[in-house]
């Protein structure tokens, strides 16, 4: 009986250091993947404010395009027109009120 408990004991010990090392192999991994999602969502953020400059820079050329009458882009340019002109009115509707 006694051997048969030392048994149980070695065994337990054994399955004990078993799921240590698999822990500590888990945890090593843990860290590992935290640090490259921590670069990848750095990465994601660059690509992210590159894909921003460059929508950016595709609207100014189309507007560029426009301006210089590539028939194309007229609707681009009338949209445009009509969004700075709905904004001279709101600035003229602003001071009118304010009194000045």
């Amino acid at each position: 009986m006694l051997k048969d408990l030392e048994q149980h004991f070695l065994e337990l010990e054994n399955r004990i250091a078993a799921i240590s090392k698999n822990y500590q192999s888990l945890s090593k991994e843990y860290i590992t993947l935290n640090e490259e999602l921590q670069e990848l969502k750095e990465k994601y953020d660059e690509e992210r404010k590159k894909n921003q400059v460059l929508a950016e820079e595709q609207k100014n050329i189309k507007l560029y395009s426009a301006i210089a009458g590539n028939p194309e882009h007229n609707r681009l340019m009338k949209n445009h027109l009509n969004r700075l002109i709905k904004e001279v009115d709101f600035c003229i509707a602003e001071l009118q009120n304010s009194g000045l």
